[in-house]
């Protein structure tokens, strides 16, 4: 992606295709290459499993050899000078239809050279993953290579058959803004000379920088509030924004798109020979259709440990690290508290996109999530333990950590864990009901019995009445509180969730 130029040689060639890696040609052509029985051996990144520009390769590999191993190093880093997530895949070249294959994965979070040994010499243990690996080629064909056990698929097959919603992907899903620049690096400094300082904003500014640029109310109106991951958390998102973006399209490529904007016309052309925007030297690189940064919305996090979504009701500009969900189909909290769930980050990680151990959470993963709509009544209790978790996030950002408000404190996160397992669980049970309750685990019914009130009918003190609510949920004896404690006896609760303790 820092050359696009080293594809020019490949490009319209059988084996190129957008967004795909170099090495992926490689693989191809080495396969090309093989005399019969013939062995191919690559170190290479991690991704081309799931990767949407690996498709090429996966097919070809699938076709045309065996694998006879693949090893995932996970998040250890083999190579000292390249911060990426490898792997060592071995291939014969042949026809086969079905075979063993050899797969071994590191799963420590923060793996190490021993974890790397004991991979290398198969030596079985809580940091690795080893197994003979019955591979099917007609299971796979045109599809990413996340080798799920039977157990797993049986699980993921479950939660497919409980999808009785897709999001619109024209209408109702959208990438963040793409600016040519966000703030000047070393190289752009390089360029412009040492009167410029690294970090200046260019199509973002902080708040001071917006202060000083003295701009007219006609300037103001193209000065957008821009959130980062410093604001947005899983549910939660601070509507006290740092920093803000200028927000040009494609209308502003000259000087007289700029006739009403002097300021601003007057700070771009400051950095102008390095802006690289399509839309040069005035418009964002890629703007997108504002209506997706305002009102109620969901911003997803692209790459993530754990999927992140997070509800906003504010005017939210976010960049190409995060996608936009916005429907008025389906209740919005009610969809957070979906996406957020250990049921889809299960899904999400053998049937999504996986970058080593980190998700990558694009469009077309996010368009193939299995969302149950349930009935109102159901939904209705959801969206208002959501309400109650986002007021709780809110207060405890303003309580401060000293004196008898740490205890305080402490509690209320108590029970803002709890809210969050509580939703967990009931989504849990909603797609997957009859695995829960062979095991006499049920939540949605005793929830909607509480007929718990709305944040809005919450009268005088918001906290205290959450205070007393949680008190009477988190009772040793109230059935909800029973069912969660012994959740984890399930076997189906073990597989969805094994990745938890990991993070």
């Amino acid at each position: 992606y820092t050359d696009k130029s080293v594809f020019n040689s490949i490009r319209g060639g059988r084996y190129y295709q957008g967004k795909m890696d170099l090495w992926y040609a490689f693989g191809c052509v080495g396969i090309d290459h093989l005399k019969s029985n013939g062995i191919l051996c690559f170190i290479a990144t991690n991704n081309w499993i799931t990767n949407s520009g690996a498709s090429i390769l996966r097919n070809k590999i699938i076709d045309e050899t065996k694998i006879e191993q693949l090893l995932d190093f996970g998040s250890y880093m083999i190579f000292e000078s390249a911060a990426i997530q490898t792997m060592i895949l071995l291939v014969r070249k042949g026809i086969y239809s079905n075979y063993i294959l050899d797969h071994r994965k590191i799963e420590a979070p923060k793996a190490n050279l021993d974890n790397v040994k004991d991979l290398l010499c198969k030596n079985q243990n809580f940091t690795n993953f080893i197994r003979e690996f019955n591979f099917q080629k007609e299971n796979w064909k045109n599809k990413t290579l996340n080798f799920e056990s039977d157990e797993n698929k049986s699980i993921l097959q479950l939660i497919q058959s409980k999808a009785n919603f897709n999001l619109d992907a024209k209408n109702e899903v959208a990438q963040g803004i793409v600016p040519p620049q966000d703030f000047l690096n070393r190289a752009n400094q390089e360029i412009l000379g040492s009167s410029y300082s690294v970090g200046e904003g260019i199509f973002n500014l902080s708040n001071e920088k917006k202060e000083n640029l003295n701009l007219s109310e006609k300037e103001l109106e193209l000065i957008k509030p821009f959130y980062t991951t410093d604001e947005l958390n899983k549910f939660y998102g601070d509507s006290d924004n740092r920093l803000w973006i200028i927000y040009t399209n494609s209308d502003f490529k000259n000087e007289v798109s700029m006739k009403l904007y002097p300021n601003l016309k007057k700070h771009l052309d400051r950095f102008r020979n390095v802006i690289t925007s399509d839309n040069k030297p005035y418009g964002l690189h890629r703007a997108r259709n504002e209506h997706f940064f305002k009102g109620e919305k969901i911003i997803s996090l692209r790459k993530c440990q754990l999927p992140t979504f997070t509800y906003t009701n504010f005017d939210c500009y976010v960049s190409q690290t995060f996608f936009v969900i916005k429907s008025e189909r389906i209740n919005q909290k009610y969809l957070t508290a979906i996406l957020n769930s250990q049921v889809i980050a299960f899904w999400l990680r053998y049937k999504g996109k996986m970058q080593g151990d980190l998700f990558q959470v694009d469009k077309a993963p996010i368009l193939e999530i299995p969302i149950y709509k349930a009935p109102e009544p159901e939904c209705k209790a959801i969206e208002i333990l959501v309400d109650y978790i986002l007021h709780l996030t809110a207060a405890l950002k303003d309580i401060p950590s000293h004196g008898e408000k740490l205890m305080v404190a402490a509690d209320d996160k108590l029970m803002l864990s709890y809210f969050e397992q509580i939703v967990d669980a009931v989504v849990m049970e909603l797609y997957l009901p009859e695995e829960l309750h062979a095991g006499e685990k049920y939540f949605m019914r005793h929830l909607l019995q509480e007929n718990l009130p709305s944040l809005d009918q919450l009268k005088g003190d918001k906290i205290a009445a959450l205070r007393e609510i949680f008190r009477r949920l988190f009772d040793r004896e109230h059935p909800i509180r029973v069912n969660i404690y012994f959740l984890d006896s399930l076997e189906v609760v073990q597989i969805v969730g094994a990745r938890r303790e990991n993070y």
